[in-house]
């Protein structure tokens, strides 16, 4: 197919972007092309606010046409978490012939190179940049995140999630030279020459298994990892989070088409109520890299049955807090306050238990004991959250049934520290708005079977009340070891506990922030510096994202010819 966007074009515009992102992999330091404020939007072809939700609105009770091959019927039911059905319709597949089309475009795809892979993802990404405010409200309205966070998260940040995944393959991909003169001195007797060429190939199609919180934020790293690494990817949403996804899908297959290549590569695998379409999919032979981010227990299905694909699994984990002492009291409360308010706790890097001296801490303000902690830390939430329409613009709306059933469940496991209230969203009134809970526990009485030995997702924290701070560390090795972390984070103002903690987060793979009192919080990351998950631990088996995240989706191959 001839290409409206050629190779040449798509260099000139974003080369100079590339060779930034390369450069910024390797120093780690602050960088993003994608603006994080909604009024940077509006301008050079970009949506502007009024723009975005009038063609999020148009999207509403249609169907979403993709022109792709094998539709067999139309799918969707998707409800706004604040309330209103989307009344959106999408293609359903027919795989056997799906399938076999989205693997016809791979050989121009492989052939077209590392470069112009890139180059075309990054041509992807700068679109949905462009279409930020739209994409926020279908964010917004399938993940129940609140407007801002669904508009950084699921806009700016989670391409920068892509461009970070399409740099680091473009690294690997060209860390072999494409020719080689290889020559062998053999004395007196001619040299042995050989002409080498080496080819990176992918390894076929990809499966990306959609989440319901961070639809793009969780699904930008492998779906843009794949594609710039050759191979075609098969999108298959969550079915309460279809149409982020689908509108990602729209563009991808928009760009390939204007550059000559198959829009086939990328296509989008809705489903039908109950189908269960990712389990059928996910031992499909022609199925050989999956990315998933869920529960653990469809996590290690797919590890132990998709035998035939490179798994990529981010799961569930029990995030931990351990707090010795601080310098910054004030500060330190309202860290961990705005970490346990933010989207109502409903993110896999959230603190869910806090272990905390049964005999106290000293801070700046003096020695404070287990419940003076607790009851502080209860107080500052209070505070955050106090008024409705903060406390609305924060929190968001719990994504569906089981969280509300989790909080509501939790009152009931201990002491309630910070009991749970409800708000009314005065935009939108059937939305389920909670506060965080706050549960106290002995971790004196700790067995098997204590309730905060196990991920409750959700706005649940557990304020724990341990003998000394070595067991806590004790605590968290255990809960790190047998039940994986996203996320660590620790108070201390001793040198040798922090050494302490550092050495137990560094032979456990877990990530660690320490002393943060101030607008960094334990459950954000920034990408092209922070690393999400470590893959080290049972929370996730891969990071977000380095090199091991890319390498493994592509084979170099050799051919070699006489000279």
């Amino acid at each position: 197919m001839a290409a409206e966007l050629t190779t040449s074009q798509l260099s000139e515009k974003h080369r100079s972007t590339l060779d930034q992102a390369l450069e910024v992999i390797r120093t780690r330091a602050y960088w993003s092309p994608h603006p994080e404020h909604p009024k940077a939007y509006g301008e050079n072809g970009s949506l502007s606010a009024a723009d975005g939700l009038a063609a999020f609105q148009a999207l509403q009770g249609s169907r979403f046409e993709l022109d792709q091959p094998g539709t067999d019927a139309w799918t969707g039911a998707e409800v706004s978490p604040y309330g209103p059905a989307l009344g959106i319709e999408y293609p359903h597949a027919d795989l056997d012939v799906l399938l076999p089309a989205m693997r016809a475009g791979m050989g121009a795809w492989r052939t077209a190179g590392p470069e112009t892979r890139a180059l075309v993802c990054m041509e992807i990404l700068a679109r949905i940049s462009a279409r930020t405010h739209e994409f926020a409200h279908a964010v917004m309205h399938t993940s129940g995140q609140a407007f801002m966070m669904a508009f950084q998260a699921g806009g700016p940040h989670a391409q920068d999630r892509g461009l970070e995944a399409v740099t680091y393959a473009y690294a690997e991909q060209v860390r072999t030279p494409a020719d080689a003169d290889w020559s062998k001195p053999q004395g007196k007797r001619d040299p042995l020459d050989l002409k080498k060429s080496f080819t990176a190939v992918p390894r076929g199609i990809a499966l990306l298994i959609g989440c319901n919180t961070f639809p793009t934020w969780n699904g930008y790293p492998g779906l843009f990892a794949s594609l710039a690494t050759g191979n075609p990817v098969l999108v298959k949403p969550h079915p309460r989070a279809v149409l982020p996804l689908a509108l990602t899908v729209r563009v991808a297959r928009e760009v390939l088409a204007e550059t000559g290549f198959d829009p086939n590569l990328v296509a989008l695998a809705a489903e039908q109520p109950g189908e269960g379409i990712a389990k059928t999919l996910a031992v499909r032979p022609e199925i050989k890299i999956i990315d998933y981010t869920g529960s653990t227990a469809f996590g290690d299905w797919l590890e132990a049955n998709a035998r035939q694909a490179q798994v990529y699994t981010e799961k569930a984990g029990v995030n931990t807090v351990v707090i010795d002492s601080t310098a910054d009291y004030k500060g330190m409360l309202s860290n961990l306050a705005f970490s346990l308010s933010l989207y109502s706790g409903q993110m896999c890097t959230t603190p869910q238990n806090l272990l905390i001296p049964r005999d106290g801490i000293t801070t700046d303000a003096g020695t404070k004991s287990y419940d003076e902690v607790v009851a502080d830390l209860a107080a500052s939430v209070d505070g955050l959250l106090g008024d409705d329409a903060r406390a609305n613009a924060l929190l968001g709306a719990l994504v569906n049934p089981d969280v509300k059933a989790r909080l509501e469940a939790a009152a009931s496991l201990g002491e309630v520290a910070l009991p749970s209230r409800e708000l009314t969203n005065p935009e939108f009134p059937d939305a389920v708005v909670r506060t965080p809970v706050m549960v106290k526990f002995d971790g004196g009485k700790t067995d098997a079977d204590a309730a905060y030995l196990s991920e409750c997702f959700g706005p649940v924290s557990f304020a724990v009340a341990m003998d000394s701070t070595a067991d806590a560390l004790e605590l968290l090795r255990r809960t790190v070891r047998e039940k994986g972390a996203m996320t660590v984070g620790a108070y201390t103002t001793s040198p040798e506990t922090e050494r302490a903690i550092e050495e137990v987060c560094l032979e456990e793979s877990a990530q660690l922030s320490l002393n943060l009192t101030g607008g960094v919080y334990v459950n954000q990351t920034a990408a092209f510096s922070d690393f999400h998950g470590s893959g080290g631990n049972p929370a996730a088996n891969a990071a977000l994202c380095d090199a091991a995240f890319v390498a493994n989706r592509f084979r170099v191959v050799e051919v070699r010819r006489q000279a």
